[in-house]
């Protein structure tokens, strides 16, 4: 084993540690009215008062800090999971175009709260409406003979427009905020909006690890797969929907704004580098967990939003990716 694959593989270690503890967090919040995960839960806030000690920070010691550190973890995790097969099937806009349909949802929710007073779950609303906006999208790019990408363009204007009128209509009646949907925020995670995210990342996780090589036949030779008799359409709508969920969970993070850029921009760097498919899969779930950490590390230290410092964090990697790459593009192996 060379030292390459050894520090790949030491990498995704670390990461699967790092989302397991951001699991045993989660969990804890939510069980922290029985006594044994209580006191757990009071353990890890005192770990993080003393990482605030050592580091000189005043971050670490909220629960709504890990909160928001452990959607970015799971995020930074199956973003590049399931963007991998969309950059190399060239739907890079199909992540854009599900944020503004699940903006539209979050519209409508609020919406409907403003009208009728219910306090339900908005990101539930916006995983319900982003699902239906992926089957919406694969229906229009299986039954019309539109060129390329033209159905995932209308549906991305089309339900930014339902969203933009739903928000006008709104403020009208009850002064309707959509900003933290647009730009996201580290306060703006609830304890049930975690605990969706880290339910939503294991479903992704095992979707993809049961229909791997299914979607990486489909992703290089969709019509030899047809050919195969495998059910091209069925793993089409499920990689969509599998992208809605992730766009939905991601949006708490990034904002509508920004949430595509987790899709595309750590698998890309991972393109410069990488010898094979799995190689891609790999190195862009680190780049996504480097992008994530060193994004939150200077949101920290200088005060900023967590989703622009994310994402330009993403694109120095890429940027370092480019420059380290060997210059000279070559065919990707499947293996």
């Amino acid at each position: 084993m060379n030292l390459r694959r050894a520090t790949e593989l030491v990498g995704i270690g670390a990461t699967a540690l790092l989302a397991v503890a951001m699991l045993v967090f989660v969990g804890l919040e939510w069980l922290r009215g029985y006594a044994a995960t209580g006191w757990l839960y009071e353990q890890f806030i005192i770990a993080g008062m003393w990482m605030d000690f050592y580091l000189g920070t005043n971050v670490f010691s909220y629960s709504f800090m890990w909160r928001s550190i452990a959607t970015a973890v799971f995020v930074g995790i199956v973003a590049p999971l399931v963007g991998t097969y969309l950059v190399h099937r060239e739907m890079a806009l199909i992540g854009e175009t599900l944020a503004h349909t699940a903006f539209a949802g979050v519209a409508f929710g609020l919406l409907f709260s403003a009208t009728t007073g219910w306090d339900g779950s908005l990101l539930v609303v916006a995983l319900v409406v982003g699902i239906l906006g992926a089957l919406g999208v694969q229906w229009l790019t299986e039954r019309t003979n539109a060129y390329g990408d033209v159905p995932i363009a209308i549906m991305l204007t089309g339900s930014f427009a339902v969203g933009t009128l739903l928000i006008s209509y709104g403020r009208g009646l009850s002064g309707v905020s959509i900003e933290e949907y647009l730009f996201g925020s580290a306060s703006y995670v609830t304890v049930g909006g975690s605990r969706l995210m880290a339910a939503l990342s294991l479903l992704v996780v095992g979707v993809v690890a049961v229909t791997y090589k299914q979607l990486l036949f489909i992703t290089f030779d969709e019509q030899a797969a047809r050919v195969a008799r495998l059910n091209v359409t069925w793993y089409n709508t499920l990689l969509i929907v599998l992208t809605a969920v992730v766009v939905v969970g991601a949006m708490q993070i990034l904002g509508v704004i920004l949430v595509a850029a987790m899709l595309v921009i750590p698998v890309a760097g991972a393109s410069q580098i990488a010898h094979s498919f799995k190689e891609t899969l790999f190195l862009s779930v680190l780049f996504g967990q480097l992008s994530v950490l060193g994004g939150y590390a200077i949101a920290i230290n200088q005060g900023l939003p967590p989703g622009g410092s994310i994402v330009i964090t993403a694109i120095a990697v890429y940027l370092v990716a480019v420059f380290g790459s060997s210059g000279s593009a070559s065919a990707i192996s499947t293996h």
